[in-house]
């Protein structure tokens, strides 16, 4: 038995149990806590595989379990939070949202197998999408006094799905050398927007106001990586 393996896996272990538990807390209304835990599953999910890669300890075994805890953590945990975000103002008609936990579950799979996503990514990263959906239902669920909005929300889960299967590329942190200008643009930027979802939520005493800067950061990921490939194309 390879005992260096049981780091890393209890660190991925540790990712599910996070994701489990942002689950349930968005079944019981609790989707500050549901957020929170699944910020934590994707800290646990970044050590994981840096814990890997410094013991050497990589197996197949891991990568099935990694991508097992990422789709519970990042597919069905953000879903389940929206659909019970919605279900109060749209009744069951917000089954719709779990569509963006199977195709989580296929980014995933993708993932696995391609050989071109291994300094960057081909279809928006499922922690990013997660964190999107996160901060969006941790806002008060006022927001949804007008049924038009909760209709919104499942028809943006729907382009969330496609973004996370489409053949757009995005950028990730491990190709910081040769991305070095675009990654650099991005994390100022997200340093201007945390800074001004802070300042509101002190000023409106709502720390839904901090946890929806997730959300404008991961707006402004897609939205660059979206430029770039557009002006890669022209």
């Amino acid at each position: 038995m390879n005992y260096k393996r049981i780091i890393p896996d209890g660190i991925t272990s540790c990712n599910l149990i996070c994701g489990a538990l942002a689950t349930y807390m968005a079944t019981q209304g609790e989707f500050h806590w549901a957020f929170v835990l699944i910020l934590a599953g994707a800290f646990f999910d970044f050590f994981d595989g840096l814990s890997s890669r410094l013991l050497k300890a990589s197996s197949p075994i891991g990568v099935e379990l990694d991508s097992l805890a990422d789709d519970i953590t990042f597919g069905l945990a953000p879903s389940m939070m929206l659909f019970c975000f919605v279900k109060p103002v749209i009744g069951w008609w917000a089954g719709i949202a779990l569509v963006m936990a199977a195709m989580s579950a296929l980014r995933l799979a993708k993932f696995n197998v391609d050989e071109r996503q291994h300094d960057s990514f081909i279809g928006l990263a499922t922690p990013a999408n997660a964190i999107f959906w996160g901060g969006i239902c941790s806002l008060p669920m006022e927001i949804l006094s007008n049924a038009w909005l909760a209709w919104t929300l499942v028809g943006i889960s729907l382009i969330s799905g496609y973004l996370l299967n489409a053949e757009i590329p995005f950028f990730s942190f491990k190709a910081f050398k040769r991305e070095k200008t675009l990654i650099i643009s991005f994390l100022v930027g997200c340093l201007i927007l945390i800074g001004f979802c802070v300042i509101e939520a002190l000023a409106y005493q709502k720390v839904a106001f901090a946890l929806f800067s997730g959300t404008a950061c991961i707006v402004w990921y897609v939205a660059l990586n979206l430029l770039m490939c557009f002006r890669k194309k022209k």
